[in-house]
C-alpha cells in the first residue's frame, strides 16, 4: 500500500446504465444504453478537474464501455482487471431477478458475514478479497495520482465499505448507487478511507 505522502485517489464508479440480450440471470452479457454512453462521457467530464491518470475496469461489457467513454474525455487509457467484476450469479444463472435471489446473502455480506457465498459462486470475502487485490495494484502503480474505477454496484457496495476503515459494512444498504455515481477513496498507510459516496461527504 502507497504511504501517506504518495497516496492515491480513487473514483470507484458504477458503470453506465446497461440493455441485456435476455432478462435471465448471467454472468455475461449487457452494453450501454444510449442514455449510458452520456452517462459515461458525463462521468469522464465530472472528474476532469480530477487530473485522471488513468481509468481502471472490470472486464464486463457494460463496464469496459463505460471506462472507454469516460476516459476518451480524460484523454487517458484503459486498463480492464476481472477482480473489479460484479459477483457471480452462481446456481441462479438462468432464473429472473423477480424474487431478487441475492438478498438474503447480500444482506449477510453488509451484516459482516463474508462467509456467506452465492450458491454455486464466490463468498463475499473472495468478493472482496480480488477487489482488494486490485485496488492495492492500483494504489502501487499510480502512487500520488487519481484514478477512476469502473465496477459495478453491487461489488462497490459490498467491497467499498468492507475497505474502507472509516465506512461500516452495511453502509451501502440504504444508499444504492446509480449508474455513474462515484464512491471517492483514498488510500493511505493503513488501508482505505472513504471520503464520499455518490456525491455526498463522508466525515
Amino acid at each position: 500500500m502507497t504511504d501517506l505522502q504518495c497516496a492515491a485517489r480513487v473514483f470507484v464508479a458504477r458503470h453506465g446504465e446497461a440493455l441485456y440480450e435476455s432478462e435471465l440471470l448471467s454472468d455475461s452479457g449487457g452494453w450501454l444504453s444510449p442514455l449510458g454512453r452520456r452517462q459515461s462521457r458525463d462521468l469522464g467530464a465530472r472528474l476532469a478537474t480530477e487530473r485522471i491518470a488513468a481509468v481502471w475496469c472490470s472486464s464486463m461489457a457494460r463496464a469496459v464501455q463505460t471506462a472507454e467513454l469516460a476516459a476518451g474525455v480524460l484523454g487517458v487509457d484503459v486498463v480492464v482487471r476481472d477482480g473489479l467484476r460484479e459477483f457471480g450469479v452462481g446456481d441462479h444463472a438462468g432464473g429472473t431477478y423477480d424474487s431478487d435471489p441475492f438478498r438474503d446473502t447480500f444482506a449477510a455480506w453488509l451484516a459482516g458475514d463474508l462467509d456467506t457465498r452465492v450458491p454455486g459462486a464466490e463468498s463475499g470475502a473472495e468478493v472482496v478479497g480480488r477487489f482488494s487485490d486490485v485496488l492495492a495494484e492500483i494504489a502501487d502503480t499510480h502512487r500520488g495520482e487519481a484514478v477512476l474505477v469502473v465496477s459495478h454496484g453491487g461489488a462497490i457496495s459490498l467491497a467499498a465499505p468492507a475497505l474502507a476503515t472509516n465506512l461500516a459494512p452495511a453502509h451501502g444498504w440504504d444508499r444504492p448507487l446509480a449508474n455513474c455515481d462515484v464512491v471517492a477513496l483514498e488510500a493511505d498507510a493503513d488501508g482505505w478511507i472513504a471520503r464520499s459516496w455518490a456525491g455526498t461527504a463522508i466525515p
